[in-house]
């Protein structure tokens, strides 16, 4: 099972279309590709994360809490502010890139603004509305097939290495760095092919 599959399976022309009333930018292309660059990224600091018991413990947490999949069940809503979990850091996206990408959070706007040509503030924006519906993907695996706390590590795991290697080979590099640039301009180099893949 491969996650980033059922992250694109999220986002329906409609779907697109409506981030893109909430962020400014007309573009749904430029949207998906800027979504897919984020959830690869996501994925891969999450599997990074999670490479430790500790790691993978408070993920697993995090999602028994806060992340049962329900806001998948009314993404329209939840995208356009209309419906509002009861839980709060169900749609905390600000809290969970601060958990999931520290201090990378800038240079990971800035990678993704590069690859898509989307503005980096909007990229940042994209981000925060996206964080949930990964985490919540998440929870609904762990939630409807009742997966492990070791399962939820190797579907991460099973992820990141049956998306295209190259490009998350460098995505886990670049969150290994401290952002000098050097592995943003080799993603930027390999063009939008990856992020387009459906």
């Amino acid at each position: 099972m491969n996650l980033i599959d059922l992250f694109q399976g999220q986002l329906s022309p409609e779907v697109l279309q409506q981030i893109g009333n909430q962020i400014g930018v007309q573009d749904t292309r430029q949207i998906a590709a800027a979504s897919n660059g984020i959830a690869s990224t996501l994925m891969a600091a999450l599997n990074k994360n999670t490479a430790n018991p500790s790691g993978l413990n408070a993920l697993v947490s995090a999602l028994d809490r806060d992340h049962d999949g329900g806001i998948l069940d009314d993404l329209m809503g939840y995208v356009t502010g209309q419906r509002q979990p009861a839980n709060a850091s169900t749609a905390n996206g600000s809290g969970i890139l601060s958990h999931i990408l520290g201090g990378m959070q800038t240079n990971v706007s800035d990678m993704i603004s590069r690859v898509s040509g989307l503005d980096r503030s909007k990229v940042a924006q994209l981000a925060t509305i996206l964080a949930p519906i990964i985490l919540g993907l998440l929870g609904k695996q762990r939630q409807q097939s009742n997966v492990s706390v070791g399962g939820i590590g190797d579907l991460l795991k099973q992820t990141v290495q049956t998306t295209s290697q190259p490009q998350m080979g460098l995505l886990g590099k670049f969150l290994d760095r401290n952002g000098d640039g050097s592995v943003i301009d080799d993603i930027a180099r390999m063009g939008m092919d990856f992020f387009l893949k459906k």
